[in-house]
């Protein structure tokens, strides 16, 4: 299984544009009509460095995906105060019903697959009147998963904690935040207002 972003949906692009100009108003405008003087503010303000404010109407540009990731992406995706779980799929409902060899990376080892394979083997000759013996073997085999195994969620997150994951994990050491980064390039406006091109 590799990482995947599917199902990407952008909200409130030109109302966050339109909005740009709030603090420059003593009346705000009735008008939804975004013109190229309020993208051309738009534009200088999403550029100006983070944590300065000038750039919170990127809040306003809403992103709804969905992203297949290793346990090991979500570890360090979940540290991003806005990029917020809709909804995502349970170990706790489905792990004996993933196929979990087709649910890993390519960098998994095989013996640790092997491993996982017994324990569910084990699992599933326990007589089902036994839950105290079903328990600790199901915590055994989610305590073995491997951190190259796969989950997905449907997330919700906004142009302006993007432009700060983009910009802190582009170079990182894993290819998913590479692939992460690249999938930000191709959202509406994003290279224009983030990274003026």
């Amino acid at each position: 299984m590799q990482f995947q972003i599917n199902n990407t949906q952008v909200y409130g692009l030109e109302r966050a544009v339109k909005a740009s100009g709030n603090p420059m108003r003593t009346k705000l405008e009735t008008t939804e009509q975004v013109e190229e003087a309020d993208f051309r503010r738009a534009r200088n303000l999403a550029r100006t460095k983070g944590g300065e404010g000038h750039d919170n109407f990127l809040k306003g540009i809403l992103v709804q995906l969905d992203v297949t990731a290793p346990l090991y992406w979500w570890k360090e995706a979940q540290r991003y105060h806005w990029f917020d779980f809709i909804s995502s799929q349970s170990t706790m409902h489905c792990l004996l019903k993933f196929n979990i060899e087709e649910r890993v990376v390519d960098e998994v080892h095989p013996k640790i697959l092997q491993v996982i394979r017994e324990l569910v083997a084990e699992y599933k000759v326990i007589d089902e009147n036994d839950k105290i013996a079903q328990i600790a073997k199901w915590r055994q085999i989610v305590a073995s998963l491997p951190s190259g195994f796969c989950l997905s969620a449907t997330m919700t997150t906004n142009y302006q904690q993007l432009k700060t994951m983009y910009f802190q994990r582009r170079n990182h050491k894993l290819i998913e935040w590479h692939q992460f980064a690249t999938w930000c390039e191709g959202l509406p406006y994003f290279k224009d207002f983030v990274l003026n091109e």
